[in-house]
């Protein structure tokens, strides 16, 4: 079983990214560390820091169940895509690592799917 993010517009055809359960946890913690801090040490992810002394636009997509739970706006994907962009940029200039390489390519794909969601005006879903 898996993860897809999806745009909530009704059609199947619209860009989606999906991942194991475990692939988007590993992916949320390379991003926290993007983004200073330990997502392990974080209220529901094993530890006890309170969100709310993480200063990040992504603690939208951090802080979410992986599946059920909001939707996101689309103004909390318009506040998280240029800091996407810019990780992006960050991780192409270490993508001889293959691990990093594999993130930034669901990263990326990622993206897509944050554009699209703008540019329909629609939600991102988790299901």
């Amino acid at each position: 079983m898996g993860l897809v993010l999806f745009p909530d517009d009704g059609d199947l055809s619209s860009p989606d990214i999906s991942w194991s359960h475990h692939g988007f946890h590993l992916l949320r913690q390379r991003l926290a560390e993007a983004e200073g801090f330990t997502l392990t040490a974080m209220a529901g992810f094993g530890g006890d820091r309170p969100w709310t002394d993480v200063v990040t636009t992504l603690a939208p997509l951090l802080d979410h169940p992986d599946d059920d739970g909001p939707d996101l706006t689309p103004a909390q994907c318009a506040a998280m895509l240029p800091r996407l962009e810019t990780i992006v940029e960050r991780w192409q200039r270490e993508a001889h690592d293959p691990v990093v390489r594999h993130h930034l390519d669901d990263l990326r794909q990622l993206v897509v799917v944050l554009r699209f969601c703008l540019a329909e005006d629609v939600d991102l879903s988790f299901g």
